[in-house]
């Protein structure tokens, strides 16, 4: 399990930092009820220890997917 210490957004991508500094991002384009959200859909995310949730859309993505690729 990754220690996250940090998730932001940009117009494209989610983007997390690891406890150990290692940073990734997934792009919205590889998900199309993210890219189809509007901003404030993005924003409503829940975090849990393995990844993060979007209830209003439906949508969750693994943080071990972020950096194995």
């Amino acid at each position: 399990m990754l220690n996250v210490s940090k998730i932001w957004l940009t117009d494209s991508a989610v983007w997390i930092r690891t406890a150990d500094g290692r940073e990734a991002s997934e792009p919205f384009a590889r998900y199309p009820r993210l890219l189809h959200a509007s901003k404030e859909e993005r924003a409503d995310y829940k975090c849990s220890p393995f990844g993060i949730h979007w209830p209003k859309i439906d949508e969750d993505l693994c943080f071990e997917g972020f950096l194995n690729k």
